[in-house]
């Protein structure tokens, strides 16, 4: 669309992002206009309703193409998969609304600083500034780049250093009103939206609107029963959902209305301080953080003094989190890429508490407003949830395309209606009405009602079993799951760690090992020290709190933590240090205690954390602790013991935890802001080895093995040791004692070599020196292929080696997993805004319920999806014979039928639970799969054949008459009367009458073949309960038969009129049975064993040379006919043509016979 009028035209906003969206311009043009306006009034409304389902089709008949520059309307695309289009009006800020207290002129210093955005959206010399409100971002028009871009932050290319320089004093009273008028209030505003609107929003939904053409169409029918029973129906789906959509409002109102009213210090430049409410805050304010607690109402930088915060809101873990300045480098790189650690550290995010401060000298806590309102981390959660993603799953769209099906074959019969009933010259009110007839016929009004109610029953029984959902949709997803990712530490295993013991090492060697479980301290000595001190563990209200590792490991020394008094002086010292002494349990150590005067947190990225500290009265040491493999790399080769590598192998082989210590001395002089990480971790001394035992849950084995058996292929995603990992998964049972493991090393390019990927078997193992600092993974000597394995494999790679790939060898990753379909989080709560499940259980076994259920209800949509299609079509087939002689069903007939026997049997059909046995695959994904379509098609048939049959048959019969209805069973009719019960009275039928035989044998053939259809499709195992134990539903059938039989062979007069039915001989009767009961026999048949006959259905593919969809099976195919795959004990550099033959491998172990969706 944008190369057609230019690149003007035509942007991205936030490209590479998650909300990436493109961008068109258009300008309003007035004729346009004018006939959009007198299309309104002719089309008596319809066209405003069309253009507000189409937003894009308003813009293209409102406006015409412009460039972004000269736009007043902006028209925005997704750039997913949907594509779903938005329009937004651009407005204007006019910046002379400040001349009371600013007087700004276009060539003000204020507004001449080209560093910043703002600045370069000031249109001069009008002062005027262009934006638009995208999802509750603002966006400004960039005059000098010729762009939208996002404001309410700072500039992301500042380097650190030029963040100290222009923030690091404040900002000015003028610059802040000048920022607060273009970026807007440091708000999270959720309205309480009122009823009205979700009511007016609620009732022009498709669905609703072709409800009300319905019931309308209805009504000038006399067909009020039915017409009412909707309306009764849909005013009460309104008014729940509106009442949820209500509360779900109120409730996030309530959650983020405190933010928009805390209290907060900032620094003026040149004015000191002053205290204002949080939602006057800008980017580049300076905030003063004092000791006291409060949540951050901001996104901030810290940039001087250090805090400890408490970001469950955001990551779910209450472990207090420690955050350290910005350091003040003078480079010109972004701030966010300025040294090693994750730039996260240096971050305060909004909605996080801030639990205690530490200042780095006699002034506060300070900090930069990075980010405010909805551009802050809490305002993009409260985004996600305002604008949630659409679901990508091909049930909904299938549903859609099945839809229009139905359109297209009420069409036809449209069409068909009409010829018949002008041909019979029938006025033309009636063909209008009989024609649209056939729309509410042939296209229920109650499918998408009836298609939810599995979902619904699905999500009740989560409910009982603990598993909460705030996504009800995805749990028909979870049928089709087949990968599961698990993390490690407190999902597969236990929370709590318990500490086994440590091995010190000296230049001789690993000493031997020293167990706590006696309950004997450790002896003082530079190991005890970095026990002691080398953590981020904080005192807060009496209590020790901080990461259950680093309390586990403070713990076993027997020592105690305080926080430093106001006489704690020690040179270049901060006066709020955290002091560790040894406790009155612990032998006689000649330390008074230990100083921790500054920490390099621990960061996953770095696998390492540093402190540096001083001995009271005694030296100053530096200590380092995290993976093993990472920590021998800072320290002297000498002091690294020969056996490192086998002896690390040793322990996490058996599936320990394992720990690296290492320190070294600093000198006592000095500020310690002098010294840089890059000095401190160099040259350490290794210390040894802290050993923690991490033992699985009992539930962990089992689910695995239930999911393995199910072919589900569970994958651990952690960020523990590769080594015990494998471990851990080999005694989970996730990896089958037979199976190999293949560890893949990535190599970034060093120098003129290329980035290279190696694959080594982990499997006999050999005891490999101390030589390659990056990985300690022993790995096989035997690279023959075992002919016994069959070619199945697992992967194994650190995170690091898969950004290699990701980055050097993507022809290894042709379909990497992006994001996941769904998620599960264990948690107390009820919900959690994190993941669609959340399950109380604080273990794995809600996986399979989930999964279970996801199936059932998958399995329930297919059936109420057939079964709405079926049921319309056979009163489609049935009216559509009756209009032949221009006659249809009476009103109380198609009542009968829509509300005593498809509205109960919608409601009760779906009541099966889930099978509680979790079969080798998967349900079908897709409604116009084969199987399914051919299960509808082959039944619509049947009910045809039947119905025309009966229509046929009956006017063949000798007591037939086009004109008297009361013939057959009339008493001068002899050989009639002995078949027949108590004879019908004869009489005249009115012209407006329906009744007749035809209308009598229809009626009940298509009334029973709904009950009939609905006992096939009602599905039990092997995804659902089987259908007797649903006892309602079979009760309800039980009864709706009954109900039918008796009808069918009961003469009562009274009744055969208000139901316009005529009497005919039993003998008639029995041939319905019989018609009936073949075409339950078929269908039954059909059914089982063509239809259910997964093995007949892998034969006709195979035999149709099928070829799957999937990317999965694309690639498992491809590899199978590869000879050389895996490459083992071989190494692939990235400058190589067609490196690794550009193939992928997969497990065929997890092989699923159903195409992915």
């Amino acid at each position: 669309m944008g190369d057609e009028y230019g690149k003007g035209h035509h942007a991205v906003l936030n490209k590479g992002e998650e909300n990436e969206v493109e961008i068109f311009g258009y300008q309003t043009e007035g004729c346009r206009r004018t006939l959009c306006i007198v299309g309104y009034v002719f089309s008596c409304g319809i066209l405003p309703l069309v253009f507000y389902w189409r937003p894009a089709w308003s813009v293209w008949a409102h406006c015409v193409p412009c460039t972004l520059r000269e736009a007043d309307v902006v028209l925005l695309r997704t750039t997913d998969e949907f594509q779903i289009y938005s329009r937004k009006k651009v407005t204007w800020i006019n910046l002379s609304t400040l001349k009371g207290s600013v007087s700004l002129t276009p060539d003000h210093p204020l507004i001449a600083d080209e560093d910043y955005v703002i600045n370069r959206a000031i249109l001069r010399p009008e002062l005027k500034v262009r934006c638009i409100q995208v999802q509750k971002i603002r966006y400004v028009w960039n005059n000098s780049e010729e762009q939208f871009q996002k404001v309410g932050c700072l500039e992301d290319g500042f380097s650190a250093a030029k963040i100290h320089l222009k923030f690091g004093s404040g900002l000015s009273r003028e610059e802040q009103e000048i920022r607060r008028l273009i970026c807007g209030p440091n708000a999270i505003d959720v309205e309480i939206t009122p009823i009205w609107k979700l009511l007016i929003k609620e009732v022009l939904n498709p669905f609703y609107v072709f409800q009300l053409f319905s019931v309308c169409l209805w009504f000038s029918e006399d067909y009020k029963e039915y017409a009412v029973a909707i309306i009764i129906m849909s005013i009460i789906s309104i008014t729940l959902t509106v009442y949820d959509l209500r509360e779900q409002s109120i409730k996030l109102h309530r959650l983020v209305e405190s933010h928009n009213s805390v209290l907060v210090t900032v620094c003026r430049k040149k004015a000191g301080t002053q205290e204002l409410e949080s939602r006057h805050l800008v980017p580049g304010d300076l905030l003063s953080l004092n000791g006291n607690k409060m949540q951050l109402p901001c996104d901030a930088i810290l940039i001087d003094g250090g805090c400890v915060v408490n970001e469950s809101m955001l990551t779910g873990e209450s472990i207090p989190v420690i955050k350290t300045a910005l350091p003040r480098v003078g480079d010109t790189v972004p701030w966010k890429l300025h040294g090693e650690e994750d730039y996260k550290r240096h971050v305060l995010f909004c909605g996080t508490e801030v639990i205690q401060t530490k200042s780095a000298g006699p002034g506060a806590v300070r900090a930069v407003v990075l980010q405010t309102g909805f551009n802050t981390a809490k305002g993009d959660l409260v985004r996600s949830i305002l604008y949630p993603k659409p679901m990508n799953f091909q049930l909904y769209r299938d549903a859609v395309r099945f839809l229009l099906c139905l359109i297209g074959t009420a069409t036809i019969g449209m069409v068909y209606t009409i010829c018949v009933y002008v041909l019979s010259g029938e006025p033309a009110e009636d063909v209008v009405k009989k024609a649209l007839d056939v729309i509410t016929i042939a296209v229920p009004p109650a499918l998408p009602a009836a298609l939810t109610t599995g979902i619904i029953y699905a999500q009740r029984r989560l409910k009982k079993n603990g598993i909460f959902c705030i996504s009800p949709q995805r749990i028909n997803i979870c049928g089709q799951l087949n990968l599961i990712c698990f993390d490690k530490t407190g999902t597969l295993t236990k929370d709590g760690l318990d500490l086994w013991g440590v091995v010190p090492s000296d230049r001789n060697g690993f000493q031997e090992i020293h167990s706590f479980a006696s309950g004997s301290s450790l002896p003082w000595g530079p190991l005890c020290g970095a026990m002691a001190s080398c953590h981020s563990l904080i005192v807060l209200d009496g209590t020790i709190q901080g990461d259950p590792l680093d309390i586990k490991m403070f713990e076993a020394t027997n020592w105690e933590m305080e926080n430093s008094g106001k006489d704690f002086h020690i040179q270049g010292v901060p006066t709020q240090a955290m002091i560790v002494k040894p406790s009155q349990k612990t032998r006689q150590i000649p330390v008074g205690g230990i100083a921790i005067l500054h920490q390099y947190p621990f960061s996953s990225a770095l696998q390492r954390m540093s402190v540096i500290v001083q001995e009271v009265d005694g030296d100053r040491m530096a200590f380092m602790k995290g993976a093993p493999e990472r920590v021998v790399s800072f320290c002297q080769p000498d002091t690294v013991p020969s056996n490192f590598a086998s002896e690390l192998q040793n322990y996490t082989t058996q599936g320990f935890r394992v720990i690296g210590l290492a320190y070294k001395r600093l000198e006592s002089n000095g500020h310690i802001s002098a010294l840089t990480r890059e000095k401190v971790e160099s040259d350490l001394t290794f210390l040894g080895l802290l050993i923690l035992e991490n033992r699985l849950k009992e539930e962990t084995k089992p689910v695995l093995e239930e999911l393995i058996s199910a072919h589900i292929r569970p994958v651990m995603v952690t960020g523990d040791n590769l080594q015990t990992a494998v471990t851990v998964a080999r005694k989970s049972g996730m990896i089958a004692e037979s199976l190999r493991v293949i560890l893949l090393e990535a190599k970034e390019a060093e120098g003129p070599s290329p980035a290279s990927v190696t694959w080594r078997l982990l499997e006999d193992r050999k005891h490999a020196g101390y030589g390659d600092r990056d990985s300690y993974i022993n790995i096989g000597e035997d690279a023959s292929r075992p002919e016994d394995e069959g070619g199945s494999y697992h992967f194994a790679m650190t995170g690091k080696s898969y950004q290699v790939l990701s980055q050097h060898f993507n022809s290894l990753l042709p379909k990497a997993l992006k994001m996941a379909h769904a998620g599960i989080s264990l948690s107390e709560q009820e919900a959690s805004v994190a993941s669609p499940f959340t399950s109380k259980a604080p273990n794995i076994e809600c996986v399979p319920h989930l999964i279970k259920e996801g199936r059932a209800a998958l399995v329930t949509s297919f059936c109420m999806f057939k079964y709405m299609a079926l049921y319309s079509m056979i009163q489609y087939i049935g009216v559509l014979l009756l209009y032949w002689k221009t006659n249809s069903l009476s009103n109380y007939q198609f009542l009968f039928q829509d509300l005593a026997i498809t509205t109960i049997i919608g409601i009760t059909m779906s009541l099966n639970g889930a099978y509680p046995k979790l079969v080798p695959y998967r349900p079908p994904g897709r409604l116009v799969s084969p199987p399914l379509l051919f299960s509808v098609l082959l039944n619509v048939l049947f009910s045809l054949v039947m119905h025309m049959l009966g229509f046929i048959l009956v006017r063949k019969q000798p007591w037939y008459s086009a004109t008297d209805v009361f013939s057959a069973c009339s008493p001068a009719k002899g050989n009639v009367s002995r078949t027949t019960a108590l004879p019908m009275l004869p009489g005249k039928v009115g012209p407006d009458s329906f009744m007749s035989y035809e209308n009598t044998t229809i009626w009940f053939l298509g009334t029973i073949n709904c009950i009939i259809v609905a006992l096939v499709f009602s599905k039990g195992k092997p995804f659902r309960q089987p259908i007797y134990t649903n006892y309602i539903f079979v009760l309800v059938l039980g009864i709706q038969m009954g109900a039918c039989i008796f009808l069918l062979f009961a003469n009562i007069p009274d009744l055969y009129q208000r139901m316009d039915l005529v009497c005919t001989p039993t003998l008639w009767r029995v041939y319905l049975i019989v018609m009936l009961a073949v075409n339950l026999i078929l269908s039954l048949v059909v059914e089982e064993a063509i239809i259910e006959n997964r093995a007949l259905w892998l034969i006709i593919k195979r035999s149709f040379g099928y070829q799957s969809k999937s990317q999965y099976r694309k690639w498992k195919s491809m590899v199978a006919n590869e000879p050389a795959w895996p490459p083992l004990n071989q190494t692939f550099y990235s400058d190589q043509p067609n490196n690794a033959r550009g193939v992928s491998y997969s497990n065929p172990v997890f092989e699923s016979h159903e195409e992915s969706p």
